[in-house]
């Protein structure tokens, strides 16, 4: 007689759990990665790891979370707008990969420390030692009903001589008009001791947007000046308010977004454009100037 055939029938719940297991969908990977920003261009930045691969893609979007982590263990976040994500600053960034093999970021975190030094190796400012003694010596002269404030900031200001030496050499590759053609600039003209813009300046602001808008992957870098009268700190100070003045009007009556800019730069009294011996030159050094930049590595060229 032949032996009889065994026959396995499934229970119930062994039919339901491979039904789930088919109608399920797959789970997304969470990836996380570090490295220093070499570029923008548009809602996408280029990151620079020590992992493999070096290169990587990150795309920002508008729910992408931005953050300064805080405190000796970095246990607290502050919330940063994404201009504050400029070439030359090492990120954390956490998210997951698209078709495109882009990193779509759900975060990108940063120490504070290091975007002061990726802003000072933007703005090109290389100060020495002996430079800062100069600046403490002539604030001293002028402004003498600051002389107790200015004693305690004197070792302050060595400190971060020599930090912003070591930073300006150590990013010094990451070098920002390095990396773009300039295709259009226009330039803000403000009173003395004033940061309102004038309201004549935003129509040529809205020229430029318009511009702007109609190159592929641009950027809008933000720079504002001072002219070399009063204190250091006052001068550095309005330059900054400046900046600030002329990109909130590209973002809110331009309608540039967020993530096609770079931060303002507060350039204080560096490249000063005319002499601040008479009024005429004083004025031309009071300005923000305004570039729209394009990646190289974009334009092919």
């Amino acid at each position: 007689m032949k032996n009889p055939i065994a026959i396995k029938i499934a229970t119930p719940g062994v039919l339901l759990m491979a039904a789930f297991a088919l109608s399920s969908p797959p789970l997304v990977a969470q990836t996380k990665t570090q490295g220093v920003i070499d570029g923008r261009s548009g809602a996408t930045m280029s990151l620079k790891t020590i992992n493999s691969p070096p290169d990587t893609t990150v795309l920002l979007t508008d729910t992408t979370d931005v953050g300064e982590v805080e405190g000796v263990f970095h246990a607290r976040t502050k919330q940063m707008p994404m201009t504050a994500l400029i070439p030359g600053l090492p990120v954390q960034v956490s998210g997951t990969t698209n078709a495109q093999n882009q990193l779509v970021a759900d975060s990108v975190k940063f120490k504070g420390s290091d975007l002061k030094a990726a802003m000072d190796a933007q703005a090109g400012l290389q100060p020495t030692e002996q430079k800062v003694a100069a600046n403490t010596a002539q604030i001293q002269q002028s402004e003498a009903q600051l002389a107790a404030q200015q004693a305690q900031l004197t070792a302050e200001q060595q400190k971060i001589a020599a930090n912003k030496a070591a930073i300006a050499a150590d990013n010094k590759r990451f070098g920002e008009l390095g990396q773009y053609n300039i295709l259009g600039e226009t330039t803000v003209y403000f009173g003395n001791g004033q940061t309102t813009v004038d309201p004549q300046y935003q129509t040529h602001l809205m020229t430029l947007a318009q511009h702007a808008k109609g190159i592929t992957a641009y950027i809008i870098q933000v720079q504002g000046y001072a002219s070399a009268v009063g204190s250091a700190a006052l001068n550095q100070r309005l330059s900054s308010e400046r900046a600030n003045a002329v990109t909130a009007i590209l973002e809110q009556q331009c309608g540039i977004p967020l993530t096609n800019m770079l931060a303002p730069g507060a350039m204080g009294t560096s490249s000063q454009v005319d002499s601040d011996k008479t009024a005429e030159g004083q004025a031309e050094n009071r300005r923000v100037v305004v570039r729209i930049l394009q990646n190289k590595g974009v334009a092919g060229t």
